[in-house]
């Protein structure tokens, strides 16, 4: 149980990036009329953003 908690840990900035980023992100776009670049829609955009964040800070261990 404990290993899977260290796992899970272990990917928290990325699912943390999914999981709030990305609708945030979406939420953000939808209140300032900005529609998605390159056809996308404004969620497929914030995941997009939110996982490459998520991901850039698991990567190197901070979010900036």
């Amino acid at each position: 149980m404990t290993e899977a908690i260290r796992k899970l840990f272990a990917v928290m900035p990325f699912l943390f990036g999914i999981g709030f980023i990305a609708p945030l992100t979406a939420q953000l776009m939808a209140a300032l009329g900005i529609d998605g670049p390159f056809g996308m829609s404004r969620i497929g955009f914030g995941l997009l953003f939110g996982g490459a964040w998520g991901l850039y800070a698991n990567i190197k261990g901070r979010w900036l």
